[in-house]
């Protein structure tokens, strides 16, 4: 397994498993500790795993949350999807900056999202799974979406989005969310 970091996203890092391939399939790690401690990231931080199945065309984001944010690592496990990262901690080298990747269930490659980033995805196979490994437990109190068609991000989507939940078809712009984090903290 190989860790390449992201240069579009400070902090965020690709693992590249290396799969033994033969007449039944193939077999590959998925999470080496190793690996990921050697970018000094924590592999006991990790505490929910949980998975998504999406049909083509469904687009899931742009999530990220409030107070402490959530770092977590992403795979599409079977199928296909677009994936987007946005940088959104003020601090960051690379903040607003974007990124873009093709996970697939072929490669098995991970992606390490950062705590304070935004991200989003789009299935482009008739099913994809994805798998999350998140480092804090999820609290809905907490949750941030952003409009996946601000124009301020110009994401290119590669499909028109076929489904999506209503929470994030009625998400607020990137101005609205960032003027409402600066509002919480003043107040």
């Amino acid at each position: 397994m190989k860790a390449t970091e992201v240069p579009q996203i400070a902090g965020a890092f690709l693992f590249e498993p290396t799969p033994y391939a033969d007449e039944r399939g193939f077999f590959c790690r998925t999470f080496d500790a190793d690996v990921v401690r050697s970018v000094g990231l924590d592999p006991a931080a990790f505490v929910q795993d949980s998975v998504s199945r999406s049909v083509r065309g469904v687009l899931r984001g742009l999530h990220l949350r409030s107070g402490a944010g959530e770092a977590k690592l992403v795979r599409c496990s079977y199928g296909r999807i677009f994936d987007v990262v946005v940088d959104l901690r003020p601090d960051s080298p690379t903040y607003r900056d974007r990124a873009f990747f093709e996970l697939s269930g072929e490669t098995q490659t991970t992606l390490y999202v950062p705590a304070g980033c935004a991200h989003g995805f789009q299935a482009l196979s008739e099913t994809a799974d994805t798998s999350y490994r998140i480092d804090r437990e999820h609290d809905p109190a907490e949750d941030v979406t952003i409009a996946f068609d601000d124009p301020e991000l110009a994401i290119p989507w590669p499909l028109p989005p076929a489904l999506m939940s209503r929470r994030d078809r009625e998400a607020p712009s990137l101005a609205k969310v960032l003027k409402q984090s600066q509002q919480q903290k003043e107040s």
